[in-house]
């Protein structure tokens, strides 16, 4: 899929006037195009970033004509796969986890029982989870707030927090370095999109919405 979308990204540089069409057509028609990409190149979605959950999340919120026999494969597949590893996705990284959680909550399915395993249990565990750094924090607090579970953690606050005692000089947040990553400013921003009443996170975002607006090209 990368490859694809990489080869289509060149010739939309290259020839300007494909952007132009783009952008003229019809959101609807650009996302079912999409969806019927990733459909036809993912025909049974497994459990892993590459063919797996990145496509049962983007499939789920289209708003597609996709078959329902398509999620609850993918559903049966997870389950196999959770109680093959006795429910243990990864010893060091968690996004492991939060991954997973969200494509279950995308179609409608109960993290907290994969056969007879929580997934959002792990997630609960805050030093092990920012072991994996900014991407974990951000991930985990995504997967949380996708279906408002363990609304009475204090884990929330903690993920929060760390994320703001990240952000870089310039505005954003990386995975490494001091200079901001575009694609972990935007993940980092929705990470902290519920918590703009915190006045904290509101000054980190409007920074942070500061670095991206300057990063863009005129086109």
């Amino acid at each position: 899929m990368k490859k694809i979308f990489s080869i289509l990204l060149c010739f939309m540089l290259i020839f300007p006037s494909i952007s132009a069409f783009a952008a003229k057509q019809n959101i609807e028609e650009i996302t079912t195009d999409t969806a019927d990409c990733i459909y036809a190149s993912v025909k049974e979605a497994q459990v892993g970033s590459i063919g797996g959950e990145w496509a049962v999340i983007g499939l789920a919120r289209s708003g597609t004509d996709i078959p329902d026999e398509y999620f609850e494969n993918y559903y049966h597949t997870a389950e196999k796969y959770i109680k093959d590893c006795e429910g243990v996705l990864h010893e060091k990284k968690y996004t492991e986890y939060s991954r997973v959680i969200l494509a279950l909550t995308a179609i409608g399915k109960n993290p907290t029982d994969v056969a007879g395993y929580n997934l959002i249990a792990p997630l609960e565990d805050y030093d092990k989870t920012v072991w994996q750094g900014i991407n974990g924090a951000i991930f985990a607090l995504i997967a949380l707030d996708s279906g408002n579970y363990i609304p009475q953690s204090t884990v929330r606050e903690k993920y929060v927090n760390y994320i703001l005692e990240k952000q870089t000089d310039d505005g954003g947040w990386t995975m490494s370095g001091d200079t901001a990553d575009l694609d972990v400013t935007a993940m980092a921003l929705q990470a902290l999109s519920k918590y703009q009443d915190n006045e904290a996170v509101k000054t980190a975002t409007e920074k942070a919405l500061s670095l991206i607006s300057r990063s863009q090209d005129e086109d």
